[in-house]
């Protein structure tokens, strides 16, 4: 099972801490309506709350891995919720990297596979090197038209 790159652990973690600056911020705000401000209480919000996340998204790379096998793409994820997902090569439609500008900065891209069927049904493989991405994408695009040559149209 192939593990995302450690590099992805820089931008899940800024999200987190911002994340955390944010609940923060409201939870001061409501308990100043309901109470006298505190410096001390948003000060342990917030290391709370940013311990918390760290944690929380130390976990979720943990639970992150993905494999192609031999008719379909497995992916594995989550903390609270796990999620198993089989993708048939035969229904994927096509596959494209993204790299935002955070990612970018981290040198990573994002592998986004769309597939047949309802809106929305699609699935990515965030933190993979560029290079890494690409090889998948164009594995992928191979496997998808032996299995649309072998099985016929998904959709």
């Amino acid at each position: 099972m192939r593990k995302l790159e450690k590099k992805v652990l820089a931008p899940w973690i800024i999200g987190a801490f911002l994340t955390s600056i944010v609940l923060t911020g409201i939870i001061s705000i409501v308990y100043s309506v309901l109470r006298e401000f505190s410096v001390v209480f948003s000060g342990s919000s917030l290391i709370i709350l940013t311990a918390l996340m760290m944690i929380y998204t130390l976990l979720k790379f943990r639970a992150w891995g993905f494999e192609m096998r031999e008719d379909y793409l497995y992916l594995e994820r989550g903390v609270l919720k796990k999620v198993k997902s089989k993708v048939p090569y035969v229904r994927v439609q096509h596959v494209d990297t993204q790299r935002g500008p955070i990612y970018r900065i981290f040198g990573l891209s994002k592998l986004v596979v769309y597939t047949a069927g309802s809106r929305g049904a699609d699935v990515g493989i965030p933190g993979l090197l560029p290079k890494d991405a690409d090889e998948i994408q164009e594995e992928l695009r191979k496997v998808a038209v032996e299995s649309e040559e072998e099985f016929g149209d998904a959709v």
